[in-house]
């Protein structure tokens, strides 16, 4: 009998039921939140439902994120070493490679004018990092936190695990994987409050045809020029070109669909999960990540504010030819903030197609956002 009672007791306390704090419960709860957003309302199920359901196992067993140094036997938990790859940037770095060979570049090189567009959603960028600066973060930290403006994930770790912010890298992971899963909620009154009617019921003419030798030219000088002016771009610049290169030559078709089918799905289900995992209460539920959710939210709508801004002001030298709209696609969500153009778009004019000229300020946005984290990597000193 008192075999059996302790081995009933020792099956008690090994539940997680007694272990659970109240922080456990709200991050638990948080994680249900987001699975429902992604399963019943679609908002990017392929991140949110890994991202929540590795929020959901290390609020439930926080082992599963143990640090190998720190288990007895020498085994670090499964989540771990998922994201050792987040820290060393090899996930963010194949997330890129994937983009690139699913991201057709024609409309960025059919309207060049695009990458203006791009650089003017990064505004937002900068808005929170002097904003962080003035909440007491370092200029690293604020650096990285920023970031977030871009509405790009896998920069976001990229450039927190550059600027050794580990500490951290958590909450900026979750608050950019959640804003890009958010853009049709969080663009449109932004977009609606800074544009006329007028404006969004603009149709802009079809874009120009681009050859096969314009779109393998493209990555490669894209490399060039950006990779020697900013060396430290080179693994996500790198990669999304060749990606879109695999794409275009015509010549590695196995490559292609492998980049942007099978090795895109894999990284998203490890990247998702361990950046969910980073989110056990004892780390997440603090000041500190409290402001970087705000902080992410005003450089995003900074962002999506600037690319419309200066979409009105090409619509007025262009004559009217351009939709302001699709300024908003400036951030870094591909091709979720297009979607969104297009949608608010025929929301005023069912007949008006904005999609693939919204694709343009888009991918210059992905670029644009790696830009900028290669040039605070080089402001830091970092290589």
């Amino acid at each position: 009998m008192d075999y059996i009672l302790t081995t009933l007791g020792n099956l008690v306390q090994q539940t997680a039921f007694l272990n659970l704090t109240w922080g456990n419960l709200v991050m638990i709860a948080v994680a249900c939140f987001f699975l429902y957003l992604a399963i019943k309302h679609g908002f990017e199920p392929l991140l949110l439902v890994p991202i929540a359901f590795g929020m959901l196992l290390v609020n439930i067993y926080p082992d599963i994120m143990l640090h190998a140094e720190d288990a007895a036997n020498g085994t670090g938990g499964l989540l771990y070493y998922f994201y050792v790859l987040d820290e060393w940037s090899i996930l963010p770095s194949l997330i890129f490679l994937g983009v690139g060979a699913m991201t057709d570049f024609g409309p960025l090189i059919a309207n060049p004018t695009s990458f203006l567009m791009g650089a003017a959603a990064q505004f937002g960028i900068f808005t929170a990092y002097l904003g962080a600066m003035a909440m007491g973060f370092s200029d690293k930290a604020a650096a990285a936190i920023a970031i977030i403006g871009g509405a790009d994930g896998p920069t976001s770790i990229f450039l927190a695990g550059k600027l050794q912010q580990t500490a951290i890298l958590g909450p900026i992971a979750v608050a950019a994987y959640s804003y890009m899963a958010l853009v049709p909620i969080i663009q449109p009154p932004v977009m609606k409050l800074l544009t006329t009617d007028k404006e969004r019921k603009i149709k802009m003419e079809q874009l120009r045809p681009v050859s096969k030798l314009e779109r393998i030219l493209f990555p490669i000088i894209v490399t060039i020029v950006v990779c020697m002016i900013l060396p430290t771009t080179a693994p996500l610049v790198g990669m999304l070109m060749l990606g879109n290169l695999f794409r275009e030559c015509g010549v590695v078709r196995q490559l292609t669909e492998t980049a942007s089918n099978a090795l895109m799905y894999i990284v998203v289900i490890l990247l998702g999960t361990s950046v969910g995992a980073t989110t056990s209460a004892e780390a997440f539920l603090n000041l500190d990540t409290l402001k970087i959710v705000a902080l992410g939210l005003v450089a995003f709508i900074f962002g999506t504010a600037g690319g419309v801004v200066l979409g009105k002001i090409m619509c007025v030298v262009s004559g009217g030819k351009i939709n302001p709209l699709i300024g908003s696609a400036g951030v870094s969500a591909v091709p979720m903030a297009a979607r969104v153009s297009q949608k608010v778009g025929a929301e005023y004019d069912p007949t008006n197609f904005l999609l693939m000229h919204a694709m343009g300020p888009n991918v210059a946005g992905v670029i644009g956002t790696a830009v900028v984290a290669g040039t605070f990597m080089a402001i830091f000193g970092v290589m």
